[in-house]
């Protein structure tokens, strides 16, 4: 198992390529079960979830290859309607495969998804959805089995306790018939980057980037290229990095309409962002101040940088206020920031931040993927070593994350514990 060793202190300068998207990439690399025609998708980074998802996609029959960044995806067996266990339970993403499995081959055996460290996303709006399309669906040794015989055009409410989801919105995208209409679908750039890729293959899609979303069922769908989205919870990481260690970086391929929410706040602090051709521009221009924020669904803050902000406002001086609204349980990472001297306290779904002078470098753990990242920022501002353990985390969702921190000045590395 590896870990990371980071020496703080250093201000990062330089430029930083963004990579494509990894929660975009999932879906859509499960919307090619939809054909039986050639997809080439571009700029897919190299992740861990990357090559869960590819192998899932062996396993159900479509002939996949990966060279550099580019994916490429051919027709195969169009009987294979099982995801196992084995894979769906590594990786939560993999439920966006029912719904293009039931929407091709009119049957899908997906294993149920546990749960979560950083609390539950229960699918209930996923089958919810489906049932509305006229799927039959019932749960079976810890499989959902679904029957798409009877699947049929019809309007669709993507309503429930935890608001709309993404990955609901996708799966019944995929499987939408006929005349359907999806109401209070997720509005996030990644459903947007999946209905791109679905009009490439030919569907007929309107309400992109809305909460409703019209398909007009055509008879079928073929091979296409797409090249992928930038990641734009890489892209706030990176900047939110630039902030914290006071320093300037150019963000090659990051999106400025999609990170507008980040953006406000961090301008807000004091932050100097600029939109430039190509990219976005970060420099730390004076003192920062503390802000209060409060994750929401896109276009709010995202709640996937909650604790990279956090890392921010550690070292900030001041009190600020970050409220959690979409997994209130999010806050594993506090815990940690505390071993290195961050004065944090949680009250329900609010953490209560007060800035610090400094932080001091000690061994960590991280919980999650973005704590993870969370982890590594606090450690760039550090005194001393932090040294990051279980960064398998990490690497589901950061493409070469110490490789591209060492390029703009970071004293970062990775060994084997």
């Amino acid at each position: 198992m590896d870990k990371l060793v980071i020496k703080g202190g250093k201000k990062l300068k330089g430029t930083v390529i963004i990579s494509g998207s990894k929660n975009a990439a999932l879906p859509i690399l499960a919307a090619t079960i939809l054909t039986d025609g050639t997809c080439t998708i571009k700029n897919v980074p190299y992740l861990s979830d990357i090559n869960t998802m590819i192998k899932l996609l062996r396993e159900l029959g479509k002939d996949v290859s990966m060279i550099d960044d580019i994916v490429t995806v051919r027709g195969g067996s169009k009987d294979r309607c099982r995801a196992p266990y084995e894979l769906v339970s590594t990786m939560r993403g993999s439920i966006c495969v029912l719904g293009p499995l039931v929407g091709k081959r009119k049957k899908a055996e997906v294993s149920f998804p546990g749960g979560c460290i950083i609390g539950p996303r229960p699918i209930d709006l996923h089958l919810k959805g489906l049932r509305d399309l006229g799927v039959e669906l019932k749960i079976k040794s810890g499989y959902i089995i679904a029957d798409g015989k009877s699947m049929r055009g019809k309007r669709v409410y993507l309503g429930g306790h935890f608001g709309s989801s993404v990955l609901a919105t996708a799966n019944v995208l995929m499987a939408a018939k006929g005349a359907t209409v999806i109401e209070n679908t997720a509005c996030e750039p990644e459903i947007a980057d999946l209905v791109k890729f679905l009009q490439s293959m030919g569907a007929d899609i309107e309400g992109t980037g809305s909460p409703r979303l019209v398909i007009n069922g055509v008879a079928r769908l073929e091979g296409c290229a797409h090249t992928l989205m930038g990641d734009r919870i890489e892209a706030g990481t990176y900047m939110i990095a630039g902030a914290v260690t006071k320093g300037e970086l150019f963000l090659k391929g990051a999106m400025y309409d999609h990170l507008l929410a980040t953006i406000d706040k961090l301008t807000e602090s004091g932050l100097s962002i600029l939109r430039e051709n190509g990219g976005i521009r970060v420099k730390y221009a004076k003192r920062l101040k503390p802000v209060y924020v409060t994750t929401l669904p896109y276009p709010g803050f995202p709640t996937d940088l909650q604790a990279q902000m956090m890392a921010l406002m550690s070292v900030t001086d001041g009190i600020s206020v970050i409220t959690e609204k979409i997994y209130p349980e999010r806050f594993i990472h506090i815990s940690e920031l505390s071993r290195m001297g961050a004065e944090i306290m949680l009250e329900g779904p609010n953490a209560i931040v007060k800035g610090v002078k400094r932080l001091s470098g000690a061994p960590v753990m991280a919980s999650d993927l973005r704590a993870s990242a969370a982890l590594i920022l606090a450690g760039l501002v550090a005194e001393g070593a932090t040294e990051v353990s279980r960064i398998y985390h990490l690497d589901r969702g950061y493409e070469r994350l110490e490789e591209k921190l060492q390029a703009i000045g970071a004293n970062i590395k990775r060994v084997k514990e």
